[in-house]
């Protein structure tokens, strides 16, 4: 009998892994599937579960207060041994209190001592002194309960980052429990602070997302990293999310003999400069109507889509998608992780991506996902630190995007004339910059979108 329990998350778990085919090859792989859940467990209620499939939905872990400190300060120690990675030392600057409330202090407290005390050696004693204040909590011994009844032969982690996950690892590890986690997203490890917790095993993208694991986490030895590349994709090439040209253009009422731009939206917090990107590429079609052009909006996921009421009354030519994800309840430590996305959206969202005709987005993983359907990206960043935007041209300097300013398969427009110039080489050669994409999707997603789940789930059984 080989049993596995499965840790997922938040939506963005839920649609990598519950809508791909994830399900589906773990249950052929073994007997048993548990979800331990951070979502509701109605939210599963929109898919046919495999039978051997069940849900297990976790209470809400709350950290105390020596907790939040000893996990703060591996963080910030971790960012601290990093801080020559740009991205990480932006997010450790940014970190730093502006004032001296209590909680505050307590930050700058944690700032020091890592600033003396920052090796792997000593972050892995504060991951240990995290861990040890887990285990009277009343919530962690819930989790214990949960695996010490189901004894799973590999317990995987579909984010490798919440902390209010990190009770599980805990109780795995109390319990000899072989633990696993998939590396979330292309920026996590030369842009983010520490892991969740020190896990058994690993699955990553690529080859390039291996050796920076190896880098940043040394005790991750080669043998326990395992390249299957990413599931986040997989529904682009499953039939199920399939529609057609005509029933897209109907759906967010689109001119049928116009081409399509489209413009993806960051989330609140960092896509500040949004509603000034949009505006630029109006104008451009406004000032070029032969190019027979038109735009559509797609906004994160993670909000509602009213920052931009204003925009829509004073531009209503725009179309916009806002996406239909869920949220499935606001009590939460993170209430953004627990809005799931629906099947409806998976497939407007394929539609988006096939049949739009270029992709303009601030530096986000939206771009591999329109270049995965050859499609021309112009990532837009027209803040900076001598203008009054939101300086948005520093995500140029994380690690990650230079890979791909480096390839050169994305267009980078710091203003509007940047903008038309290369708005107007993505409609008239759109395959121009069509073998950096190619190579660029082989670099960052090292295998085929088709089977990603089948070797995911093999993977896991031969570790199990």
């Amino acid at each position: 009998m080989k049993k596995i329990g499965v840790v997922i998350t938040d939506g963005v778990g839920f649609r990598n892994f519950v809508l791909s085919e994830f399900l589906k090859e773990i249950s052929k792989c073994f007997n048993t599937v548990t979800i331990y859940s951070g979502l509701p467990k109605e939210s599963y209620e929109v898919v046919s579960l495999p039978e051997n499939v069940k849900i297990e939905e976790l209470q809400i872990f709350r950290e105390s207060r020596s907790s939040w400190f000893y996990r703060k300060l591996k963080e910030v120690a971790h960012m601290t041994l990093h801080k020559d990675y740009f991205g990480i030392n932006n997010n450790l600057k940014r970190g730093y209190p502006k004032n001296n409330s209590k909680r505050a202090l307590s930050i700058k407290l944690i700032y020091f001592v890592a600033k003396l005390f920052h090796s792997e050696k000593t972050i892995q004693f504060y991951e240990s002194k995290q861990f040890n204040s887990f285990k009277n909590n009343e919530v962690t011994k819930e989790y214990f309960r949960l695996l010490k009844r189901d004894l799973p032969n590999i317990l995987f982690f579909t984010h490798q980052r919440p902390p209010y996950l990190a009770p599980m690892v805990y109780a795995a590890r109390q319990l000899q429990i072989t633990t696993s986690s998939f590396i979330f997203s292309w920026d996590n490890l030369a842009s983010k602070g520490r892991m969740m917790g020190t896990f058994d095993k690993y699955l990553v993208w690529s080859d390039l997302m291996k050796t920076e694991l190896q880098y940043f986490y040394p005790q991750s030895k080669n043998e326990n990293i395992s390249v299957i590349g990413t599931p986040q994709f997989e529904p682009y090439v499953m039939d199920e999310y399939r529609t057609s040209k005509d029933n897209f253009y109907k759906k967010f009422n689109l001119v049928p003999n116009k081409k399509v731009i489209c413009y993806s939206c960051a989330d609140a917090g960092i896509g500040a400069n949004d509603p000034v990107h949009i505006k630029a590429i109006h104008n451009f079609i406004e000032k070029n109507p032969e190019l027979n052009l038109q735009l559509l909006v797609r906004t994160s996921p993670a909000e509602d889509g009213s920052r931009f009421h204003e925009l829509k009354q004073k531009l209503p030519k725009i179309k916009w998608n806002i996406p239909k994800w869920i949220l499935t309840r606001d009590n939460h430590v993170e209430s953004w992780s627990q809005r799931i996305p629906s099947v409806e959206d998976v497939k407007d969202l394929r539609a988006v991506l096939e049949f739009s005709d270029v992709n303009l987005n601030m530096c986000s993983t939206m771009g591999l996902d329109f270049m995965l359907f050859d499609k021309p990206v112009i990532y837009t960043v027209f803040g900076n630190e001598n203008n009054s935007l939101y300086n948005d041209q520093l995500f140029l300097n994380y690690v990650h995007l230079t890979y791909v300013i480096n390839s050169n398969a994305v267009a980078i427009a710091k203003n509007s004339e940047d903008l038309e110039i290369y708005l107007k080489e993505a409609i008239e050669k759109p395959e121009l910059r069509k073998k950096n994409r190619e190579e660029l999707i082989a670099l960052e997603i090292g295998k085929p979108l088709k089977g990603t789940s089948e070797r995911m789930a093999k993977q896991l059984e031969l570790w199990a």
